[in-house]
């Protein structure tokens, strides 16, 4: 397995999510202990994933439970009812991922690291496994003390 991210790069994504998802959904976040992951969703979850290319390459993966992901979604969409992600509470959420992300490109390219994002790809269900070549970094986001996100950074320099 290729080793994951240099630890210094890691604040850009931290510092994009926690702004964006504050922002969007008034979600006060805190960062968690990050650890190595094997991207195992035993429960509910909805994961979108957006891929890195440019001066980095590889996968990130924002991992929110059911009803987070329903919470994150009424929230942006102005407090309307989610009880179910039907396409439009999915369609908040991908762009939800385009906005970390874009933002963390931004980030990196004040660092003088270009890199570019894919458009995201979203599984929803319980039990779900994903597999990858480059060693993965889970980094949970809290609110009041409890996951409220999961971002799974799975992503190298290439030098």
């Amino acid at each position: 397995m290729i080793p994951a991210i240099d630890v210094r790069h890691i604040n850009p994504f931290l510092q994009s999510s926690i702004s964006i998802v504050e922002s969007v959904a008034s979600v006060k976040m805190t960062v968690g202990k990050p650890q190595k992951t094997d991207f195992f969703f035993k429960d509910m979850t909805y994961a979108i994933q957006v891929g890195v290319v440019g001066e980095m390459k590889g996968q990130v993966i924002i991992a929110i439970s059911e009803d987070n992901a329903k919470d994150i979604a009424s929230k942006m969409m102005y407090g309307m009812p989610v009880n179910e992600l039907d396409d439009m509470a999915c369609s908040a959420l991908n762009e939800l991922s385009n906005m970390i992300m874009g933002n963390t490109a931004t980030i990196f390219s004040t660092l003088g690291i270009l890199i570019d994002i894919t458009p995201p790809l979203a599984v929803h269900g319980a039990d779900l496994q994903l597999k990858s070549d480059i060693e993965g970094i889970k980094v949970p986001l809290l609110n009041d003390g409890k996951e409220y996100i999961g971002l799974y950074i799975c992503v190298l320099e290439d030098k």
